[in-house]
């Protein structure tokens, strides 16, 4: 057997595999091959969206000590390369699985790379019959770490049998354990939303429960929903050891694909009547708010002893944990000698508050940034629309009385009063007719949150989006609904709002309560109109539009904001850069351009004469509005006397690698593809020799090249080919119509038989109508007019078969991309 002449793929097959096998790995639950780590980023460009395939991970092999317990990772190569050859990828693969072990292998050896450094050296050379055993692994693993037997067996213990853990998910809850198992009393978990804290939290409890580290367990969360949810969701597991610490509970309805409505109960702790907790289970889950509100609240958890729980875990704590004096944080105090497990996708750090000083440092960071990148959330496109009367201020005339006859106070009014101390109505209305119109050019029923100011503020911009979109609202009122603290009959529309088989309601008003542990899987569309002063809440607040649901197109989403808060609060570290930052002129379009401003225009980031807070210098607020000893300064609402209008629109992108970029799609069309090639001679040389110039395509969209994305701007009904050459080289282009018209012009297909003419001049009408993929497709000759012409098998016999066919359609090919003056 000549090695040299085998696959990659059967190098593993008969020399690395058998090689571990017979070192004692267990071919079933030991190895995985082909371990997905990364999805692939999401690259956004126009409407278009589609995963970059040259950012999706999968190490050749990755080696558990037992299932979700990872110890090292093996990257193949084929026999052509050295056996070390694969070793850089080995080390970016070990690290994102937390791992210190490394194997590279060409079928020769192995290349053994253990970072532990056990015996003193980093990298050794084995031979096949030379690679270690799992057990001799985790026993150089566990004196790395330097744990005792206890803490190694609570370390390896199993994990609940639910669905498999992404890799960070993996290291999130393995160094948890890890690090309670050695004494640990306080964690902190930083998590961006979107990324499962709560199945992380859920086996975390499961590992330390089973093993018996942990027996007595609560689970706080701040929404009623979230807590049921998590019960018949991810906590299932645990139902019959399991209560919610609360006398009230509906259930959380299911609807099945018959549209039967079930009904999963919550089992209750607190007797209804008595209000006295049954202490018979292990694991209970409560709000914060029902054990910290009044008396008789929080004398629920005074009902447990001090050392009644051993580990508590705590959702959202950035919320109220942090702070000192917080109303809840007395829980954590009261129950002081538990182990306290605090999970946020906001870390908050400021002078009077942190989650760090009471948690410690966090045990493991998974950023908004890096799950981008991942391809596991969501990337973002920012539009940003600044409102003249918000950016330049309104200053009213002397004596000037709003609509209720109040005499408004004579100052400047700025973005930083509206719908606080100044109400324009036209400025609801131009902001719902802004949302409208972004929506009516992409999708009419994207879901869209829209954060208010205050529930006034929101019950009005309800009222200007129903307006706005009276032809679907005369017959679906509940296209537009307000979702706010005091509106019962909006809260009860919360469920189906966020459930993505549900069309209605399409667009939410809200001001705080859909801000966090709202999982709107297929909100596409986040609308910024509230003052924002905290990183915490906005962060929150993008959170909401970070999930991907691929099933149901949601793959990115738009934040649509008005107030700058997108510029005010940038974290790139946590965030990344937005795909795209938009501001039109007044009079453009909603929907982002694909060319943005060119650098410099009017009132973009950085201008010199704007104030750190996005107001112009000089549009200052001149003094406090609110009269002195007032507790709520009033609003003045005006009516249509006071016209607002957009001041200017802007839009940028990121690219595959998370970059801020602000070239169009056609430079990014032309930078990627001579990444590919590096003049235009290697460009058509490639084309001309591709059998199947579908494949071509499609492999140019994998890199990044978004044909669709591109032929939408360019607006002309070109081949692939053309529209390459037009963009990337900045070549003439011809039509479909026009190439096939000037093939049948030179008359080059004699040599044909009349039925093979026939098909030849079907194929290029075909390819006029259809573009290059439909021509090359096998089920061309089954579909009109070539039925009418006769069978596919009396087709194909008219050429002389197969071999003949296949070259006339290559020959066809190479007339229609001749050069001009062939």
């Amino acid at each position: 057997m000549n090695k040299r002449q085998l696959s990659e793929s059967d190098i593993c097959d008969k020399f690395i595999r058998p090689a571990m096998v017979a070192a004692g790995w267990n071919g079933m639950d030991q190895l995985y091959r082909e371990f997905p780590l990364r999805a692939g980023r999401v690259v956004v460009r126009g409407h278009k969206a589609q995963r970059d395939k040259s950012t999706v991970l999968r190490a050749d092999y990755a080696l558990f000590y037992k299932a979700n317990i990872p110890l090292a990772v093996l990257e193949a190569k084929d026999n052509s390369h050295a056996v070390g050859a694969g070793m850089g990828q080995a080390i970016n693969y070990a690290e994102l699985l937390d791992v210190p072990f490394a194997f590279t292998s060409n079928g020769d050896g192995f290349v053994f790379r253990d970072a532990t450094l056990a015996d003193g050296v980093l990298e050794r050379n084995l031979t096949l019959d030379e690679f270690p055993s799992p057990q001799e692994l985790w026993q150089r693993y566990c004196a790395w770490k330097g744990w005792s037997e206890e803490v190694s067996r609570v370390a390896a213990f199993d994990y609940s049998p639910s669905k498999t853990p992404r890799y960070y998910q993996l290291n999130a809850i393995n160094r948890t354990v890890e690090a309670i198992a050695s004494g640990q009393n306080r964690a902190l978990l930083v998590m961006a939303t979107g990324t499962g804290k709560t199945y992380t939290a859920f086996q975390i409890i499961w590992r330390l429960w089973k093993s018996k580290t942990r027996k007595r367990i609560l689970f706080l969360a701040d929404r009623n929903i979230l807590i049921d949810q998590t019960m018949v969701n991810d906590f299932r597991p645990f139902k019959g050891a399991m209560a919610k610490l609360s006398p009230n509970a509906k259930g959380v309805e299911r609807v099945d694909a018959q549209g039967r409505v079930t009904v999963d109960d919550v089992e209750l702790a607190v007797n209804k009547s008595t209000k006295q907790v049954d202490k018979s289970y292990e694991i209970y889950l409560s709000l914060y708010q029902a054990v910290t509100g009044t008396e008789e609240e929080r004398n629920i958890y005074k009902q447990f002893s001090p050392d009644f729980f051993d580990l508590i875990v705590v959702d959202e704590c950035h919320r109220g944990s942090a702070a000192e004096d917080s109303a809840w944080r007395e829980i954590l105090t009261y129950f002081s000698s538990a182990t306290q497990v605090g999970l946020t996708a906001t870390p908050k750090e400021t002078a009077e508050v942190s989650n760090s000083d009471y948690f410690g440092e966090p045990i493991y960071t998974y950023s908004l940034k890096q799950g981008i990148e991942d391809g596991f959330l969501a990337p973002y496109k920012v539009i940003r629309v600044d409102l003249d009367k918000d950016t330049f201020g309104w200053r009213p005339t002397a004596g000037m009385r709003d609509k209720h006859g109040n005499v408004i106070e004579d100052r400047i009014y700025t973005g930083a009063d509206m719908n606080r101390q100044l109400v324009l109505e036209k400025r609801d209305e131009v902001v719902a007719t802004r949302i409208t119109e972004y929506l009516k050019a992409t999708d009419r029923h994207a879901k869209t949150i829209v954060f208010c100011e205050d529930i006034d503020h929101a019950a009005r911009m309800r009222q200007a989006l129903a307006n706005a979109n009276a032809d679907i609202c005369a017959s679906q009122p509940r296209y537009v609904v307000q979702i706010t603290g005091d509106n019962a009959e909006g809260k009860a529309q919360l469920d189906n709002f966020i459930d993505p088989e549900k069309t209605y309601p399409v667009i939410a008003t809200t001001s705080k309560l859909m801000s966090t542990g709202v999982d709107a899987q297929t909100c596409k569309l986040i609308v910024l109109d509230q003052n924002i002063k905290s990183m915490t809440l906005f962060k929150q607040i993008i959170g909401r539009g970070t999930r991907i649901n691929e099933h149901h197109g949601k793959t990115w989403f738009t934040i649509l904001d008005f107030k700058r808060a997108t510029e005010l609060f940038a974290d790139k570290d946590f965030d990344g850069e937005p795909v795209q930052i938009y501001e039109p002129q007044p009079g453009e379009a909603i929907v982002p351009p694909e060319l943005p401003p060119p650098d410099g225009s009017p009132g973009l980031a950085g201008d010199a004469s704007s104030h750190a807070d996005g107001i112009p210098a000089g549009a200052l607020p001149l003094g406090p509005f609110a009269p002195s000893g007032s507790d709520q300064p009033r609003k003045y609402v005006l009516g249509g006397n006071v016209t607002v209008a957009v001041a200017r629109e802007r839009v940028q992108y990121l690219n595959a690698q998370g970059q801020l970029v602000t070239e169009s799609l056609r430079d990014y069309t032309r930078i990627n593809l001579r990444k590919r090639f590096d003049s235009l001679d290697a460009f058509l040389q490639t084309w001309q020799q591709a059998d199947r110039k579908a494949a071509l395509i499609d492999e140019l969209e994998r890199q990044g090249v978004l044909l669709d994305a591109l032929a939408e701007e360019v607006d002309q009904d070109l081949d692939p080919f053309d529209l390459l050459l037009h963009v990337a080289y900045d070549q003439p282009y011809l039509t479909r119509k026009e190439r096939a018209r000037r093939v049948k012009q030179r008359n080059v297909f004699t040599e044909y038989g009349p039925v093979a003419r026939k098909v030849l001049d079907a194929l290029l009408d075909k390819y006029a109508d259809e573009g290059v993929a439909a021509i090359e497709s096998n089920e061309v000759l089954r579909i009109q007019p070539f039925t009418s012409l006769g069978s596919p098998v009396e087709l194909v016999r008219s050429f002389g078969g197969r071999p003949q066919f296949l070259g006339a359609i290559r020959a066809l090919e190479r007339e229609l991309y001749a050069p001009a003056s062939h």
